[in-house]
């Protein structure tokens, strides 16, 4: 069947969401058209404002339209203590959990040369130069823990050592309330490897 160019358009732009296949793009489209079109609207005109507003911070390059994001502006925040992080999520899941109070550095991705993605892309010579200003008394590296994720990690407590900064890496191991026998493979080797002296 031969759609309309626009319907095909909708749907192809649809499909650029994580996730969303041929199918659940097409629903999609014919939802919104169907039944929702005042919130397509409202779709259509968040999305225009984001991008039309939404830049990276300057300090720390989370999303944000200000200059300088909330966070790093916040003044009860701990300026001492810095958590890398790989993407924009996970300074949502961060403090979502409300764990943490200090400030953030979101690279927007990780190094993979494979993909021409080094160090300069990540903006890893600012950071360093945030470690050499002095101020930050520790570095957490919460990368995700796969081989570019921790490649990446290495990379950065490198720096950070050569700058004279505490390093410290988040756990990954089993989560409160799992089970050992329905814990993958991968999960338990990282467990297995940061487990720590009990009583300290």
């Amino acid at each position: 069947m031969k759609l309309s160019p626009s319907i095909t358009a909708l749907i192809d732009s649809l499909r650029h969401l994580p996730g969303v296949g041929p199918k659940s793009a097409q629903r999609m489209t014919l939802h919104l058209l169907e039944r929702d079109r005042d919130g397509a609207q409202q779709i259509a005109e968040a999305i225009e404002t984001a991008l039309a507003k939404v830049q990276n911070c300057d300090r720390c390059r989370n999303f944000t339209e200000l200059d300088v994001c909330e966070i790093c502006s916040d003044p009860k925040r701990e300026a001492t203590t810095l958590c890398v992080v790989e993407a924009p999520a996970d300074v949502m899941a961060i403090e979502q959990s409300g764990g943490f109070r200090g400030h953030y550095y979101v690279l927007m991705g990780h190094l993979s040369p494979i993909d021409g993605i080094g160090p300069e892309q990540l903006g890893l010579d600012t950071l360093c130069e945030r470690f050499d200003e002095g101020g930050i008394e520790e570095v957490i590296l919460a990368t995700n823990p796969t081989v570019e994720g921790e490649a990446t990690a290495y990379f950065i407590s490198q720096k950070a050592k050569d700058a004279k900064v505490k390093v410290t890496r988040i756990a990954h191991g089993v989560p409160l309330g799992g089970e050992l026998e329905y814990t993958d493979s991968s999960t338990l080797a990282h467990a297995l490897t940061g487990r720590t002296v009990v009583g300290e």
